[in-house]
């Protein structure tokens, strides 16, 4: 227990006694939530799961690709 208060107070000093490094810590955060909602919104495929709510519509789908509709 003694060790885990001596890394907390050593971490909260360090950081209370930043001044750049306060702002750099947030323009990390901001960086990288900016990065997942972009890569959530952009990058992540829709699935047939989630457009087709029926087999049928999953088997029609995949079949009218393949023929080359």
């Amino acid at each position: 227990m003694l060790n885990i208060s001596n890394v907390y107070s050593f971490y909260s000093s360090g950081f209370k006694n930043m001044k750049i490094g306060k702002t750099l810590w947030k323009v990390i955060f901001i960086k990288v939530f900016l990065i997942l909602i972009v890569l959530n919104y952009f990058v992540y495929d829709k699935s047939i799961n989630t457009e087709f709510k029926t087999e049928r519509e999953k088997a029609d789908y995949v079949y009218n690709n393949l023929k080359g509709e």
